[in-house]
């Protein structure tokens, strides 16, 4: 299995901080943000990363992160030249995949849940992981029932669940048949949320509920937030 880190995005909700940086190199208490999705592909032992970000901040991310040896890894860099949503930054990866499933991930999710198990017992269809939140319109939303996803909206105004979809996704390696035939919604993006739903038409979608605290950090507050969450668990 391949990572995807994907860093893309301008970040307007935290302007001034990302005219200056990627929102993925800001600090989350004692890191750089982008050390949690890191983190989570490297504990479910993938050692090869892509990282797609615009070119913006390029130099930056790839001066930081280097050719991955630090991190016990190997990193290639892609370019998302225009802001054209999650599922055609993943696309851009589709040479980098090689043939192989993909975790898909973030740089601005952080993950209190240990994902090892089930990144590393992924064999084919599609996997997303869940998490209730008091906002769920303003993500991508998992309708359940015993478990099993019934229908996914993004950003629906009136959702039929409070479970979030969170930034990781796990693939086989068909989601680049299916990013090769989306069109972009009416956010003029290629939709994330699409490509799991191609997975769900197929009956090949499962899920998985996370137990543990999720922030998807794009806003000052949420930032703060996993600031302290970090902290705290430092601290006991």
């Amino acid at each position: 299995m391949k990572g995807i880190l994907i860093c893309g995005g301008t970040g307007s909700r935290l302007k001034p901080l990302t005219e200056i940086t990627n929102k993925s190199l800001l600090p989350v208490y004692d890191k750089p943000l982008i050390h949690y999705p890191l983190e989570t592909l490297l504990k479910a032992g993938i050692r090869e990363i892509a990282v797609v970000t615009g070119s913006e901040h390029l130099d930056q991310i790839a001066a930081y992160l280097g050719s991955g040896s630090k991190f016990d890894c190997k990193f290639a860099f892609k370019v998302q030249e225009h802001p054209g949503g999650i599922a055609e930054a993943l696309g851009l990866a589709e040479e980098f995949a090689a043939g192989e499933s993909v975790c898909a991930i973030l740089g601005d999710n952080v993950f209190f849940d240990d994902l090892t198990t089930v990144i590393k017992g992924f064999k084919s269809g599609a996997h997303v992981f869940l998490k209730s939140v008091d906002d769920p319109e303003r993500f991508g939303v998992a309708e359940l029932q015993d478990n099993r996803v019934l229908s996914i909206e993004e950003k629906p105004k009136k959702p039929r669940s409070n479970f979030a979809i969170t930034g990781c996704y796990l693939y086989d390696n068909r989601c680049f048949e299916c990013i090769r035939t989306m069109h972009p919604s009416a956010r003029g993006e290629l939709e994330i949320t699409d490509v799991s739903k191609w997975y769900l038409g197929k009956g090949e979608l499962a899920a998985t509920i996370l137990e543990h605290e999720w922030i998807d950090a794009g806003t000052f507050e949420s930032l703060f937030e996993a600031a302290t969450l970090v902290r705290n668990r430092r601290k006991k």
